[in-house]
């Protein structure tokens, strides 16, 4: 290897080097993605919250559920308590919803935090929601309020990490109690300028039903803000401790098995950059030593059939110069060619039988072969032959052939 080889090598050890140095050294960023799994602690996961749910309640009394509504309420019929789901979205199926419904009317509690909720939740409860946009709020910044009047009344708990915020444009004012409200004020004050309806608590038959547009309160950023988590607690405070809490981990943004089989190399650093390595090593090798050993290949094309080029060829010839007899011979000579290849009969010998077994393989009349063979028979005796009749033999032959059944089956 030549010098120039050498220092090639060498900057290119370097300079991946020194990317690897400065991707080490850089602040990893945050991760906002909406999970709202209990495992992550990521800022919009629920680690902080179930922590916090097994420590405010008795930790007997949390059980997490991994299975559809559907399937765990069909599983068993002593199911009681409080049922919780906390995600971005939700959207239920009919009969998954009604499956719930039904359990809640029994005197169970069904408690959704959901920004948007599918199904027909919404109309079941005559609710309509709508959009509060921080059009005029450069911060991002919005202002809760519980209303409960055994609470604090006086305290604003702010978060500053929306765009928007969903809340109840519409409720059913004779069932329906408001637990805390929203506004998308920029300066904090003690009384909100105008309310939203964010979260609300309904009866359902027997039981009760609790919603929130807000799921943000329960995920570890809120949470570790002080003093937010006197909101989450004040929510959570309408549910009885005594009951068996069900915290739902199906319906999660975040996924607790990864099916990607690089999520592990990718999201671990030392690996992540290993693999890069391999990547640009190899291509390092193709560029640099594949150029040596890879020749291009040329292109070779395959000669060309002129058979029927120079039969035409031929056939031209002889028809331009009116050699009419050495082409009615060539006809004759190809036709019985043609009989003792299809047929199989022997054609040394013109006869009677042989124009009748010809005739029934050939799928032909016995007038049509022996007119055809009484045309062959006259023009061979002939020395001259002339354009019109050798028309007439090859009329004769083309027809005798179009009748072949047998060889259009083989074919």
């Amino acid at each position: 290897m030549n010098n120039r080889g050498k220092l090639y090598i060498i900057l290119t050890v370097l300079a991946i080097l020194s990317i690897v140095v400065l991707e080490y050294t850089k602040p990893q960023k945050v991760n906002w993605f909406p999970s709202y799994a209990s495992y992550h602690k990521i800022p919009f996961g629920t680690y902080v919250f179930q922590e916090q749910m097994e420590r405010i309640f008795k930790k007997e009394n949390i059980v997490e559920v991994d299975k559809t509504p559907f399937e765990f309420l069909e599983q068993k019929d002593s199911i009681q308590g409080t049922y919780v789901f906390i995600n971005n979205n939700l959207a239920f199926g009919d009969a998954e919803l009604d499956k719930l419904l039904a359990w809640t009317a029994k005197g169970n509690t069904l408690f959704i935090a959901c920004e948007q909720l599918g199904g027909k939740l919404l109309d079941t409860l005559n609710i309509k929601t709508s959009v509060l946009s921080n059009f005029d709020n450069l911060k991002n910044s919005y202002q809760f309020q519980l209303k409960n009047k055994q609470l604090k009344k006086d305290s604003l708990y702010t978060f500053e990490k929306a765009n928007y915020m969903y809340y109840y444009k519409e409720i059913d004012t004779l069932h329906t109690k408001v637990v805390s409200v929203i506004d998308n004020a920029s300066n904090a004050t003690l009384q909100l300028e105008e309310e939203h309806i964010n979260t609300i608590k309904q009866s359902f038959g027997e039981g009760t039903i609790i919603l929130s547009t807000f799921p943000q309160a329960f995920t570890n950023y809120f949470l570790l803000i002080a003093p937010n988590q006197n909101y989450t607690a004040g929510i959570l405070s309408y549910i009885n401790p005594s009951e068996t809490i069900y915290i739902d981990q199906y319906y999660k943004s975040g996924k607790k098995y990864y099916s990607s089989p690089l999520y592990v190399m990718l999201h671990t650093k030392e690996l992540k950059w290993a693999y890069y390595i391999m990547l640009i090593a190899v291509f390092i090798y193709v560029i640099f030593d594949g150029k040596r050993k890879q020749r291009a290949i040329p292109i070779l094309k395959p000669l060309r059939n002129q058979t029927i080029d120079f039969t035409r060829t031929i056939a031209n010839m002889y028809y331009e110069k009116e050699k009419h007899t050495e082409m009615a011979n060539h006809k004759v000579s190809h036709f019985l060619e043609f009989i003792r290849s299809q047929f199989h009969l022997n054609t040394a010998t013109i006869d009677a039988t042989f124009l009748e077994n010809l005739a029934a393989r050939s799928n032909n009349t016995i007038a049509e072969t022996t007119l055809l063979f009484k045309t062959i028979d006259t023009l061979q005796h002939k020395t001259e032959i002339n354009k019109i009749e050798l028309q007439k033999l090859n009329t004769l032959i083309e027809a005798f052939k179009s009748k072949n059944t047998w060889k259009k089956t083989k074919t």
